[in-house]
Protein backbone atom coordinates (compact mmCIF):
# COMPACT_ATOMS: atom_id res chain seq x y z
CA UNK A 1 0.00 0.00 0.00
CA UNK A 2 2.94 1.98 0.86
CA UNK A 3 4.29 1.22 -2.67
CA UNK A 4 1.83 3.58 -4.89
CA UNK A 5 2.35 7.07 -3.11
CA UNK A 6 6.09 6.70 -3.59
CA UNK A 7 5.18 5.77 -7.46
CA UNK A 8 3.05 8.74 -7.64
CA UNK A 9 6.13 11.52 -5.47
CA UNK A 10 8.67 9.86 -8.17
CA UNK A 11 6.95 11.15 -10.96
CA UNK A 12 5.22 14.59 -8.98
CA UNK A 13 9.48 14.70 -9.15
CA UNK A 14 9.89 13.79 -12.54
CA UNK A 15 8.03 15.95 -13.92
CA UNK A 16 9.17 18.95 -11.59
CA UNK A 17 12.92 18.20 -12.89
CA UNK A 18 11.64 18.39 -17.10
CA UNK A 19 9.95 21.87 -16.58
CA UNK A 20 12.70 23.45 -14.58
CA UNK A 21 15.75 22.14 -15.52
CA UNK A 22 14.83 21.06 -19.23
CA UNK A 23 12.81 24.21 -20.19
CA UNK A 24 15.26 26.12 -22.46
CA UNK A 25 15.83 22.69 -24.30
CA UNK A 26 11.95 22.38 -24.66
CA UNK A 27 11.39 26.19 -25.98
CA UNK A 28 14.37 26.14 -28.30
CA UNK A 29 13.46 23.47 -30.14
CA UNK A 30 9.76 24.98 -30.59
CA UNK A 31 11.05 27.75 -31.63
CA UNK A 32 13.70 26.30 -34.10
CA UNK A 33 10.81 24.92 -35.83
CA UNK A 34 8.50 28.04 -35.76
CA UNK A 35 11.58 29.70 -37.27
CA UNK A 36 12.09 27.76 -39.77
CA UNK A 37 8.54 27.87 -41.14
CA UNK A 38 8.44 31.92 -40.75
CA UNK A 39 12.33 31.79 -42.61
CA UNK A 40 10.18 29.80 -45.45
CA UNK A 41 7.04 32.17 -45.54
CA UNK A 42 10.12 34.67 -46.00
CA UNK A 43 11.82 33.47 -48.68
CA UNK A 44 7.95 32.96 -50.07
CA UNK A 45 6.77 36.53 -49.57
CA UNK A 46 10.69 38.17 -50.50
CA UNK A 47 10.50 37.04 -54.04
CA UNK A 48 10.47 40.54 -55.93
CA UNK A 49 6.91 41.84 -56.82
CA UNK A 50 8.55 43.08 -60.51
CA UNK A 51 8.64 39.34 -61.08
CA UNK A 52 5.24 38.53 -60.01
CA UNK A 53 2.75 38.45 -62.69
CA UNK A 54 -0.47 39.37 -61.42
CA UNK A 55 -4.03 39.40 -62.42
CA UNK A 56 -5.84 42.64 -63.10
CA UNK A 57 -8.72 43.79 -65.11
CA UNK A 58 -8.29 46.98 -67.49
CA UNK A 59 -10.26 49.32 -69.53
CA UNK A 60 -8.94 50.03 -73.22
CA UNK A 61 -10.04 54.12 -73.35
CA UNK A 62 -9.34 56.15 -76.31
CA UNK A 63 -9.27 60.13 -75.98
CA UNK A 64 -12.84 61.80 -77.34
CA UNK A 65 -13.20 65.75 -77.58
CA UNK A 66 -15.72 66.61 -74.54
CA UNK A 67 -17.66 70.45 -74.52
CA UNK A 68 -15.55 71.51 -71.26
CA UNK A 69 -18.92 73.39 -70.18
CA UNK A 70 -18.38 75.21 -66.80
CA UNK A 71 -21.32 74.11 -64.33
CA UNK A 72 -22.14 76.91 -61.94
CA UNK A 73 -25.64 76.93 -59.64
CA UNK A 74 -27.91 80.32 -59.86
CA UNK A 75 -30.61 81.89 -59.67
CA UNK A 76 -33.44 83.94 -62.03
CA UNK A 77 -33.44 87.16 -61.55
CA UNK A 78 -35.70 89.74 -62.70
CA UNK A 79 -34.09 92.08 -66.18
CA UNK A 80 -35.44 95.56 -64.61
CA UNK A 81 -37.20 95.91 -61.31
CA UNK A 82 -37.70 99.76 -59.67
CA UNK A 83 -39.59 100.53 -56.35
CA UNK A 84 -41.44 103.54 -57.34
CA UNK A 85 -41.68 106.22 -54.66
CA UNK A 86 -43.18 110.24 -54.10
CA UNK A 87 -41.38 112.57 -54.85
CA UNK A 88 -43.65 115.02 -53.07
CA UNK A 89 -46.03 114.71 -50.10
CA UNK A 90 -49.97 114.46 -50.78
CA UNK A 91 -53.33 112.13 -50.45
CA UNK A 92 -53.45 109.50 -52.70
CA UNK A 93 -56.63 110.66 -55.12
CA UNK A 94 -56.25 107.85 -57.64
CA UNK A 95 -57.97 104.09 -57.01
CA UNK A 96 -55.40 100.87 -56.55
CA UNK A 97 -54.31 98.62 -58.96
CA UNK A 98 -53.45 95.24 -57.40
CA UNK A 99 -50.35 93.04 -57.29
CA UNK A 100 -49.88 90.76 -60.17
CA UNK A 101 -51.76 93.17 -62.38
CA UNK A 102 -49.43 94.05 -66.00
CA UNK A 103 -48.84 97.58 -66.40
CA UNK A 104 -47.26 99.04 -69.94
CA UNK A 105 -44.91 101.61 -69.88
CA UNK A 106 -46.50 105.02 -69.07
CA UNK A 107 -49.42 104.24 -67.46
CA UNK A 108 -50.36 105.80 -64.02
CA UNK A 109 -49.74 104.21 -60.82
CA UNK A 110 -50.43 106.59 -58.10
CA UNK A 111 -51.87 110.18 -58.99
CA UNK A 112 -51.74 112.81 -55.90
CA UNK A 113 -53.58 115.97 -54.60
CA UNK A 114 -52.76 118.90 -56.10
CA UNK A 115 -53.60 121.20 -53.11
CA UNK A 116 -52.44 124.81 -53.86
CA UNK A 117 -50.23 123.96 -56.36
CA UNK A 118 -52.34 124.81 -59.37
CA UNK A 119 -52.72 128.67 -57.87
CA UNK A 120 -48.55 128.41 -57.09
CA UNK A 121 -48.37 127.68 -61.03
CA UNK A 122 -50.83 130.97 -61.46
CA UNK A 123 -48.75 133.03 -59.75
CA UNK A 124 -45.60 132.58 -60.87
CA UNK A 125 -46.84 132.21 -64.57
CA UNK A 126 -48.00 136.38 -63.93
CA UNK A 127 -44.86 137.13 -62.41
CA UNK A 128 -43.08 136.29 -65.54
CA UNK A 129 -45.71 138.16 -67.97
CA UNK A 130 -44.93 141.13 -65.45
CA UNK A 131 -41.51 140.67 -65.60
CA UNK A 132 -41.47 140.09 -69.33
CA UNK A 133 -43.06 143.45 -69.96
CA UNK A 134 -40.27 145.34 -67.80
CA UNK A 135 -37.83 144.50 -70.70
CA UNK A 136 -39.35 146.65 -73.23
CA UNK A 137 -40.18 149.37 -70.72
CA UNK A 138 -36.33 149.61 -69.92
CA UNK A 139 -35.06 148.62 -73.53
CA UNK A 140 -37.06 151.79 -74.40
CA UNK A 141 -35.23 154.30 -72.24
CA UNK A 142 -32.01 153.19 -74.40
CA UNK A 143 -32.56 155.50 -77.53
CA UNK A 144 -33.15 158.69 -75.17
CA UNK A 145 -29.83 158.22 -72.87
CA UNK A 146 -27.70 157.51 -76.08
CA UNK A 147 -29.45 161.19 -77.36
CA UNK A 148 -28.54 162.60 -74.30
CA UNK A 149 -24.72 161.26 -74.92
CA UNK A 150 -25.02 163.22 -78.14
CA UNK A 151 -26.03 165.85 -77.23
CA UNK A 152 -23.36 166.25 -74.90
CA UNK A 153 -20.72 165.23 -77.32
CA UNK A 154 -21.85 168.33 -79.17
CA UNK A 155 -22.38 170.90 -76.23
CA UNK A 156 -18.21 169.60 -75.59
CA UNK A 157 -17.25 169.97 -79.41
CA UNK A 158 -18.77 173.87 -79.15
CA UNK A 159 -17.36 174.90 -75.83
CA UNK A 160 -13.85 173.88 -76.76
CA UNK A 161 -14.73 175.63 -80.29
CA UNK A 162 -15.62 178.50 -78.19
CA UNK A 163 -12.45 178.08 -76.10
CA UNK A 164 -10.28 178.16 -79.25
CA UNK A 165 -12.07 181.35 -80.46
CA UNK A 166 -11.88 183.14 -77.43
CA UNK A 167 -7.94 182.42 -77.55
CA UNK A 168 -7.69 183.58 -80.56
CA UNK A 169 -8.88 186.94 -79.41
CA UNK A 170 -7.35 187.16 -76.31
CA UNK A 171 -3.90 186.56 -78.29
CA UNK A 172 -4.78 189.14 -80.70
CA UNK A 173 -6.15 191.70 -77.97
CA UNK A 174 -2.81 191.33 -76.04
CA UNK A 175 -0.64 191.87 -79.24
CA UNK A 176 -2.63 194.98 -80.09
CA UNK A 177 -2.35 196.08 -76.68
CA UNK A 178 1.61 196.32 -76.48
CA UNK A 179 1.90 198.31 -80.01
CA UNK A 180 -0.54 200.37 -77.97
CA UNK A 181 -3.65 199.93 -80.56
CA UNK A 182 -5.84 198.35 -78.01
CA UNK A 183 -7.02 198.90 -74.06
CA UNK A 184 -6.49 197.20 -71.34
CA UNK A 185 -10.35 196.87 -71.58
CA UNK A 186 -10.88 194.95 -74.24
CA UNK A 187 -7.56 192.50 -72.75
CA UNK A 188 -9.22 192.07 -69.69
CA UNK A 189 -12.56 190.96 -71.89
CA UNK A 190 -10.91 188.35 -74.15
CA UNK A 191 -9.92 186.55 -70.89
CA UNK A 192 -13.12 186.29 -69.59
CA UNK A 193 -13.83 185.30 -72.57
CA UNK A 194 -11.11 182.53 -72.17
CA UNK A 195 -12.08 181.75 -68.75
CA UNK A 196 -15.95 181.08 -69.89
CA UNK A 197 -15.34 179.00 -72.03
CA UNK A 198 -13.09 176.86 -70.11
CA UNK A 199 -15.92 176.96 -67.58
CA UNK A 200 -18.32 175.90 -70.82
CA UNK A 201 -15.78 172.73 -71.72
CA UNK A 202 -16.29 171.54 -68.09
CA UNK A 203 -19.44 171.81 -68.03
CA UNK A 204 -20.08 170.31 -71.23
CA UNK A 205 -18.15 167.40 -70.24
CA UNK A 206 -19.73 166.82 -66.96
CA UNK A 207 -22.87 166.60 -68.98
CA UNK A 208 -21.48 163.80 -71.22
CA UNK A 209 -20.24 161.84 -67.80
CA UNK A 210 -23.92 162.18 -66.94
CA UNK A 211 -25.47 161.31 -69.96
CA UNK A 212 -23.15 158.18 -70.37
CA UNK A 213 -23.64 157.60 -66.30
CA UNK A 214 -27.57 157.59 -67.51
CA UNK A 215 -26.89 155.23 -70.38
CA UNK A 216 -25.07 152.36 -67.90
CA UNK A 217 -28.18 152.51 -65.49
CA UNK A 218 -30.30 151.80 -68.45
CA UNK A 219 -28.66 149.10 -69.26
CA UNK A 220 -28.08 147.66 -65.75
CA UNK A 221 -32.51 148.37 -65.56
CA UNK A 222 -32.46 146.06 -68.81
CA UNK A 223 -29.96 143.56 -67.16
CA UNK A 224 -32.32 143.40 -64.18
CA UNK A 225 -35.55 142.97 -65.79
CA UNK A 226 -33.76 140.64 -68.01
CA UNK A 227 -32.67 138.60 -64.86
CA UNK A 228 -36.39 139.09 -63.03
CA UNK A 229 -37.36 137.31 -66.42
CA UNK A 230 -35.22 134.14 -65.62
CA UNK A 231 -36.11 134.14 -62.21
CA UNK A 232 -39.89 134.17 -63.01
CA UNK A 233 -38.96 131.03 -65.32
CA UNK A 234 -37.50 129.07 -62.65
CA UNK A 235 -40.35 129.88 -60.44
CA UNK A 236 -43.10 128.61 -63.17
CA UNK A 237 -40.72 125.86 -64.15
CA UNK A 238 -40.78 124.28 -60.60
CA UNK A 239 -44.12 124.44 -60.10
CA UNK A 240 -44.78 122.82 -63.01
CA UNK A 241 -42.10 120.39 -61.85
CA UNK A 242 -44.00 120.21 -58.62
CA UNK A 243 -47.49 119.59 -59.91
CA UNK A 244 -45.75 116.86 -62.55
CA UNK A 245 -44.55 115.09 -59.05
CA UNK A 246 -48.10 114.66 -58.47
CA UNK A 247 -48.47 111.36 -60.80
CA UNK A 248 -45.96 107.96 -60.88
CA UNK A 249 -46.51 106.48 -63.62
CA UNK A 250 -44.71 102.94 -64.95
CA UNK A 251 -41.02 103.23 -66.00
CA UNK A 252 -41.01 100.40 -68.59
CA UNK A 253 -43.77 97.32 -68.95
CA UNK A 254 -44.02 94.69 -66.72
CA UNK A 255 -45.89 93.23 -63.51
CA UNK A 256 -46.82 94.93 -60.50
CA UNK A 257 -45.65 92.99 -57.29
CA UNK A 258 -46.88 95.01 -54.38
CA UNK A 259 -50.48 96.91 -54.35
CA UNK A 260 -50.28 100.28 -55.40
CA UNK A 261 -50.57 102.93 -52.35
CA UNK A 262 -54.20 102.94 -51.31
CA UNK A 263 -56.70 105.85 -52.15
CA UNK A 264 -56.76 108.28 -49.47
CA UNK A 265 -53.60 107.24 -47.87
CA UNK A 266 -50.72 110.47 -47.33
CA UNK A 267 -47.44 109.90 -48.75
CA UNK A 268 -44.96 111.43 -47.59
CA UNK A 269 -41.16 112.08 -49.85
CA UNK A 270 -39.56 108.22 -50.20
CA UNK A 271 -42.98 106.72 -49.45
CA UNK A 272 -43.40 103.70 -51.86
CA UNK A 273 -45.98 103.81 -54.17
CA UNK A 274 -45.64 100.21 -56.16
CA UNK A 275 -42.65 97.76 -56.69
CA UNK A 276 -42.54 96.75 -60.75
CA UNK A 277 -40.67 94.08 -62.28
CA UNK A 278 -39.78 93.75 -65.79
CA UNK A 279 -39.58 89.37 -66.12
CA UNK A 280 -39.37 89.84 -70.04
CA UNK A 281 -36.34 89.08 -70.87
CA UNK A 282 -35.10 87.20 -67.81
CA UNK A 283 -31.40 87.13 -66.16
CA UNK A 284 -29.60 84.19 -65.14
CA UNK A 285 -27.37 85.13 -62.18
CA UNK A 286 -24.26 83.03 -61.16
CA UNK A 287 -20.94 83.21 -59.96
CA UNK A 288 -17.76 81.47 -61.76
CA UNK A 289 -15.08 80.41 -59.51
CA UNK A 290 -11.53 82.13 -60.72
CA UNK A 291 -10.27 78.93 -62.01
CA UNK A 292 -13.04 78.39 -64.29
CA UNK A 293 -13.09 82.49 -65.55
CA UNK A 294 -10.70 82.32 -68.00
CA UNK A 295 -13.35 79.69 -70.06
CA UNK A 296 -16.38 81.50 -69.77
CA UNK A 297 -16.30 84.58 -72.83
CA UNK A 298 -19.15 87.34 -73.54
CA UNK A 299 -21.76 86.00 -76.10
CA UNK A 300 -21.30 81.90 -75.33
CA UNK A 301 -24.34 79.65 -75.34
CA UNK A 302 -25.34 78.99 -71.87
CA UNK A 303 -28.73 76.76 -70.81
CA UNK A 304 -30.28 76.42 -67.09
CA UNK A 305 -32.09 73.63 -65.45
CA UNK A 306 -34.61 74.90 -62.74
CA UNK A 307 -36.05 73.10 -60.04
CA UNK A 308 -38.89 72.80 -61.74
CA UNK A 309 -37.18 70.84 -64.20
CA UNK A 310 -38.08 73.67 -66.59
CA UNK A 311 -34.96 74.62 -69.13
CA UNK A 312 -33.96 77.72 -71.02
CA UNK A 313 -31.00 78.85 -73.16
CA UNK A 314 -29.82 82.22 -73.45
CA UNK A 315 -26.27 84.20 -73.83
CA UNK A 316 -23.79 85.54 -71.28
CA UNK A 317 -24.66 89.13 -71.63
CA UNK A 318 -22.04 90.26 -68.52
CA UNK A 319 -18.79 89.02 -66.91
CA UNK A 320 -17.51 90.93 -63.99
CA UNK A 321 -13.83 91.71 -63.75
CA UNK A 322 -13.89 92.41 -60.09
CA UNK A 323 -14.10 89.18 -58.17
CA UNK A 324 -16.29 89.16 -54.58
CA UNK A 325 -13.81 89.99 -52.34
CA UNK A 326 -15.45 87.17 -49.61
CA UNK A 327 -15.60 84.08 -52.02
CA UNK A 328 -13.24 85.29 -55.20
CA UNK A 329 -15.85 84.66 -57.99
CA UNK A 330 -17.26 86.49 -60.89
CA UNK A 331 -20.97 87.26 -60.88
CA UNK A 332 -21.77 86.09 -64.74
CA UNK A 333 -25.23 87.23 -66.17
CA UNK A 334 -27.41 85.25 -68.79
CA UNK A 335 -30.09 86.91 -70.67
CA UNK A 336 -32.98 84.59 -71.97
CA UNK A 337 -36.07 84.83 -73.02
CA UNK A 338 -39.35 84.79 -70.97
CA UNK A 339 -42.21 85.66 -72.91
CA UNK A 340 -44.87 83.90 -71.61
CA UNK A 341 -43.47 85.06 -68.01
CA UNK A 342 -42.88 81.44 -66.63
CA UNK A 343 -39.78 82.22 -64.80
CA UNK A 344 -39.91 84.33 -61.57
CA UNK A 345 -37.54 86.02 -60.12
CA UNK A 346 -34.99 83.86 -57.49
CA UNK A 347 -35.94 80.50 -58.73
CA UNK A 348 -32.54 77.98 -58.24
CA UNK A 349 -31.03 77.12 -61.54
CA UNK A 350 -28.34 74.37 -62.45
CA UNK A 351 -26.44 76.58 -65.19
CA UNK A 352 -23.90 75.51 -67.64
CA UNK A 353 -21.82 77.77 -69.94
CA UNK A 354 -20.32 76.99 -73.38
CA UNK A 355 -16.76 76.41 -73.00
CA UNK A 356 -13.96 75.46 -75.93
CA UNK A 357 -13.93 71.59 -76.11
CA UNK A 358 -10.93 69.13 -74.60
CA UNK A 359 -10.01 65.68 -75.19
CA UNK A 360 -10.72 63.84 -72.48
CA UNK A 361 -11.26 59.52 -71.32
CA UNK A 362 -14.63 58.32 -69.73
CA UNK A 363 -13.46 55.82 -66.69
CA UNK A 364 -15.14 54.34 -64.03
CA UNK A 365 -14.81 56.65 -60.63
CA UNK A 366 -13.86 53.22 -58.91
CA UNK A 367 -10.53 53.51 -61.12
CA UNK A 368 -9.40 56.42 -59.48
CA UNK A 369 -6.50 56.05 -56.69
CA UNK A 370 -3.52 58.15 -55.25
CA UNK A 371 0.27 57.33 -54.99
CA UNK A 372 2.08 57.68 -52.17
CA UNK A 373 2.41 61.42 -52.05
CA UNK A 374 -1.40 61.75 -52.61
CA UNK A 375 -1.18 62.91 -55.92
CA UNK A 376 -4.86 61.52 -57.40
CA UNK A 377 -4.53 59.44 -60.62
CA UNK A 378 -4.60 56.44 -62.32
CA UNK A 379 -2.63 53.10 -62.79
CA UNK A 380 -2.48 52.02 -66.65
CA UNK A 381 -0.58 49.12 -68.34
CA UNK A 382 2.13 50.00 -70.77
CA UNK A 383 3.53 48.66 -73.14
CA UNK A 384 5.50 45.90 -71.74
CA UNK A 385 2.86 44.62 -69.54
CA UNK A 386 4.02 46.82 -66.57
CA UNK A 387 2.15 48.88 -64.24
CA UNK A 388 2.45 52.58 -64.85
CA UNK A 389 0.89 55.70 -62.45
CA UNK A 390 -0.69 58.80 -64.16
CA UNK A 391 -1.59 61.74 -62.44
CA UNK A 392 -4.66 63.11 -64.27
CA UNK A 393 -6.95 66.29 -63.93
CA UNK A 394 -10.98 65.81 -63.33
CA UNK A 395 -13.24 67.33 -65.87
CA UNK A 396 -16.96 65.90 -65.44
CA UNK A 397 -18.75 63.92 -63.24
CA UNK A 398 -21.64 61.92 -64.92
CA UNK A 399 -23.69 58.82 -64.18
CA UNK A 400 -22.07 56.74 -66.62
CA UNK A 401 -17.80 57.64 -65.36
CA UNK A 402 -15.80 60.19 -64.64
CA UNK A 403 -14.28 62.43 -67.80
CA UNK A 404 -10.67 63.38 -66.88
CA UNK A 405 -7.54 64.94 -68.77
CA UNK A 406 -4.03 63.47 -68.30
CA UNK A 407 -3.68 60.59 -70.01
CA UNK A 408 -1.91 59.62 -73.87
CA UNK A 409 -4.66 59.60 -77.00
CA UNK A 410 -4.99 55.55 -75.84
CA UNK A 411 -4.40 54.52 -72.82
CA UNK A 412 -5.31 50.65 -70.56
CA UNK A 413 -6.70 52.11 -67.66
CA UNK A 414 -6.83 49.11 -64.46
CA UNK A 415 -10.18 49.35 -63.24
CA UNK A 416 -10.29 46.62 -60.93
CA UNK A 417 -6.63 45.57 -58.82
CA UNK A 418 -5.18 49.07 -59.20
CA UNK A 419 -4.71 49.00 -55.56
CA UNK A 420 -2.54 46.10 -55.38
CA UNK A 421 0.02 46.77 -57.48
CA UNK A 422 2.76 49.58 -57.77
CA UNK A 423 5.09 50.77 -60.65
CA UNK A 424 7.30 48.27 -62.74
CA UNK A 425 4.69 45.21 -61.55
CA UNK A 426 4.30 42.96 -64.13
CA UNK A 427 0.49 42.31 -65.00
CA UNK A 428 -1.78 40.34 -66.72
CA UNK A 429 -4.53 42.23 -67.91
CA UNK A 430 -8.19 41.33 -68.70
CA UNK A 431 -9.88 43.82 -70.65
CA UNK A 432 -13.47 44.59 -70.32
CA UNK A 433 -15.04 46.92 -73.02
CA UNK A 434 -15.69 50.80 -72.87
CA UNK A 435 -19.04 52.19 -71.58
CA UNK A 436 -20.48 54.21 -74.53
Amino acid sequence: MRLIPILAAIAVMAMIYVFIFERDRLTGSSASDNGAEVAEAADATDTPRADRVVGVVALKSSARSIDSAVVLRGQTEAFRQVSLRAETSGLIVSEPLRKGAFVEAGDLLCELEPGTRLAILAESEARLAEAQARVPEAEAAVPEAQARIEESRARVIEANARLEEAMINANAASALSEGGFASETRVASTAAAVRGAEASIVSAEAGLKSAASGLESVAAGIEAAKAGVEGARAAVAAAKKEIARLTITAPFAGLLETDTAELGSLLQPGDQCATVFQLDPMMLVGFVPETAVARVELGARAGAELASGRRVEGKVTFLSRAADPSTRTFRVEIKVPNPDLALRDGQTAEIVIEAEGREAHLVPQSALTLDNTGVLGVRVVSQDSRVEFLPITLLRDTPQGIWLDGLPDQAEVIIIGQEYVTDGVQVNATYQEPAE
